[in-house]
């Protein structure tokens, strides 16, 4: 997907997502728990909700998002002092190896045309007994009403995974999923913690 539609939703992209909020509070909350003390990259982050909300836990945030746009919103109001915001695109990342003890990219891999990419990467740059955070939409298999208000406005999804089918999909790509749960909301979100499969 191209990043100028998430430029140009980036200013309002926060408020948009406020009837969501019960999703954004479970990922607050269940995020928070899994970084205490540890450097954390977030990947896709948007305007900076999730590294915001998480950063007293953490060690230090590294939030990335492949929109300028995006970057240049979460960069505004009060941000963290262990947090910092950059642009990065999560197919081709600018970090070495072995450099996060977490990786989250939350709502993000069913938008992505070739979301193995971004799992390849999220590998390299994830310690051997690091964590991966990657809560999802998940669908049904027909359309709701949001879903064609967004593609409407030009916000497609490559993937329109089942929970079975994202479990799968995260399986053939070398991940066990250590703990998932499925939050309901105008799209239900599953979320998941993995770790590498031996």
């Amino acid at each position: 997907m191209r990043n100028n539609v998430w430029n140009i939703f980036a200013p309002i992209y926060e408020s948009a997502m406020k009837s969501q909020q019960n999703i954004y509070d479970y990922m607050y909350n269940q995020i928070s728990q899994a970084v205490v003390g540890k450097k954390v990259l977030e990947l896709a982050t948007g305007p900076g909700m999730i590294a915001k909300h998480i950063a007293n836990s953490a060690e230090s945030v590294i939030a990335t998002d492949f929109a300028e746009k995006m970057i240049e919103t979460a960069k505004k109001g009060d941000v963290p002092a262990n947090v910092i915001f950059e642009v990065a695109d999560a197919t081709n990342l600018p970090y070495e190896s072995d450099s996060f003890d977490v990786v989250i990219i939350a709502s993000a891999l069913h938008i992505m045309p070739a979301p193995e990419v971004a799992l390849k990467e999220i590998n390299r740059v994830l310690k051997s007994d690091g964590i991966l955070i990657a809560p999802n939409f998940i669908f049904s298999g027909k359309k709701n009403l949001w879903q064609r208000i967004l593609s409407l406005v030009g916000i497609k999804f490559a993937h329109e995974w089942t929970a079975d089918q994202y479990a799968s999909f995260l399986s053939n790509h070398g991940w066990n999923i250590t703990m998932s749960e499925i939050i309901k909301g105008r799209i239900d979100l599953m979320y998941v913690e993995c770790n590498r499969q031996n």
